[in-house]
């Protein structure tokens, strides 16, 4: 059976889940309205089959995943979603079936999350499968939240639970060098650490609380303690916490028990797609309670200190923690 063309896969594939300023994706370009008064949130992440995702995950979660990561950006901006581009660098062994299915996926979550496609482009590629989206997200006119506005004597929260995305893409990748700590979770515990790393939770429902109560916010993408550093780092701010704080699901508190050793990876992995925000005294309250309205669970770590010293994690015992990396580099 003969391909679709270019213009074919896109007329029947994606047209239908493209929104109204796609123009049909007949045009070179879309046109998005913003209200007056709002901002636009631009934000990008590109995923590489064999870095990101694994080559034969389902191709509906490939998708859900890609949009995912980008609305985990503009949730941590306190945006609202409001369209995307999608690049798609297929491999010369494409096949129809696999490209409807994961159309399907981005379909399925660009409705559920209120984020139309707007258009891309499509390509042949002679390396693996690649995906690049663009976000695009509004925020009422100097209410976006930057990475860099912490201050001192802010209090710092999380979202949701680290690293089990991590320890999910380590139950993928060679379960044999892993099975001290394997030995320690149930079949449920270790489907749930696998489908942390296959599928993101973006934050959205913090978006509001994030704008109303916020100083600074960043997703945890690469890893919690580089990405704290990161951001304590922009604004010339330091903390000391205990390992302790940092808000474990029962799947990784199985796995830190059967192997303490876990606790690196958990802390450094990165593939969480949590929110960490810095929250002044005054506003606590109110922002763990428009948090829990939401839906959303948080927990405060620690408190912001002024100082260029470096973050300092220790571990039950009080001694100071150290990484080889504190995060993800790609380079």
């Amino acid at each position: 059976m003969p391909r679709l063309s270019e213009d074919a896969l896109i007329a029947t594939i994606f047209a239908p889940l493209a929104g109204p300023g796609a123009l049909r994706l007949e045009d070179d370009a879309a046109l998005l309205k913003v209200a007056a008064g709002d901002e636009l949130v631009l934000t990008k992440d590109m995923l590489v089959a064999g870095v990101h995702f694994f080559a034969d995950d389902p191709p509906d979660m490939i998708a859900r995943k890609a949009l995912r990561v980008n609305l985990s950006d503009l949730a941590a901006k306190g945006a609202e979603p409001r369209g995307f581009l999608l690049g798609l660098g297929l491999p010369g062994d494409w096949q129809e079936d696999w490209l409807k299915a994961f159309a399907a996926g981005l379909g399925a979550d660009a409705g559920t999350f209120a984020i139309p496609l707007l258009g891309g482009d499509t390509v042949r590629t002679p390396g693996p499968l690649t995906l690049s989206i663009t976000a695009m997200g509004t925020v009422p006119e100097g209410k976006m939240i930057p990475r860099g506005g912490a201050k001192a004597g802010d209090h710092l929260f999380v979202t949701g639970t680290i690293g089990d995305a991590a320890l999910g893409l380590k139950l993928r990748q060679n379960a044999e060098s892993n099975r001290p700590w394997i030995g320690g979770l149930d079949e449920t515990q270790a489907a749930y650490l696998r489908d942390r790393y296959l599928l993101p939770q973006p934050r959205v429902g913090l978006r509001q609380a994030l704008r109303a109560y916020a100083h600074a916010a960043m997703d945890i993408s690469d890893g919690f303690a580089g990405d704290l550093a990161k951001m304590l780092r922009l604004a010339g701010l330091t903390i000391e916490i205990g390992a302790g704080q940092v808000p474990l699901s029962e799947a990784a508190r199985a796995a830190l028990a059967a192997e303490p050793q876990c606790l690196s990876t958990i802390l450094t992995g990165g593939d969480d797609y949590e929110i960490l925000c810095a929250v002044p005294p005054e506003e606590k309250a109110g922002f763990a309670a428009s948090a829990a309205a939401a839906g959303i669970k948080v927990q405060e770590i620690g408190m912001c200190t002024p100082g260029r010293e470096p973050v300092r994690i220790r571990d039950a015992k009080g001694e100071l923690l150290s990484f080889e990396a504190g995060s993800y580099q790609h380079f």
